[in-house]
């Protein structure tokens, strides 16, 4: 009778396992992403997404169980690049130099990678409704927003209030006046500064 593998060794077994299975599961969300942004939506099929990665269409079902399973990846991909981006500006004098830092660093997010942008806000692909779930943790990704508000109600800054509420005005100017201007309607982010500036001044205590 075979003698089971130490705990150790099962454990860092599995444990690599893992990581090979994320570290694929990544590479295909990003030739997914890269094809969305250069091709459009109409270029991810299970097939072309398995031939652009070398590999199975069986493992990309494995990954994703459906074409509509790997479109909210996609979709909570976005919003993870987007928290990475918000959450790397650097930390400023005070909460609410840091809340205006965070303006500009969302706009840069979502014109960087337009593909993510357009499944996140603009349903570009057909007939895609993310879960209630995957909404959720949407939402979540920019939880930085509330977190830094509610700095700013601590220190005085802005008028006591739900954090998420001013979070939510701030984040419905930001995207008006971002779909403007990837619209082509708007051109640079004059505007952009002017809505997202008003916003908070909305809130703030002393209303300058």
């Amino acid at each position: 009778m075979t003698s089971p593998a130490p705990r150790g060794l099962q454990g860092a077994y599995h444990l690599g396992e893992r990581a090979g299975q994320d570290e694929l599961r990544a590479r295909l969300l990003d030739v997914a992403g890269r094809l969305l942004e250069t091709v459009g939506p109409e270029s991810l099929s299970m097939r072309r997404i398995a031939t652009e990665a070398g590999c199975s269409t069986t493992v990309v079902y494995t990954m994703f169980g459906s074409k509509e399973g790997l479109a909210e990846a996609l979709y909570l991909e976005g919003f993870e690049r987007f928290r990475r981006r918000l959450e790397a500006v650097p930390p400023r004098r005070n909460s609410l130099e840091h809340l205006t830092a965070l303006g500009p660093a969302y706009r840069e997010a979502a014109l960087a990678e337009p593909g993510y942008y357009a499944l996140m806000f603009e349903r570009a692909i057909p007939g895609f409704v993310p879960s209630e779930r995957a909404r959720t943790l949407a939402r979540a990704a920019l939880n930085i927003l509330d977190r830094v508000i509610a700095d700013c109600i601590s220190a005085g800054y802005i008028v006591p209030t739900q954090p998420r509420r001013i979070a939510d005005a701030l984040w419905a100017a930001a995207q008006g006046a971002i779909s403007l201007e990837r619209a082509g309607h708007l051109r640079g982010g004059e505007t952009y500064e002017a809505v997202t500036y008003a916003t908070i001044s909305r809130y703030r205590t002393d209303k300058s």
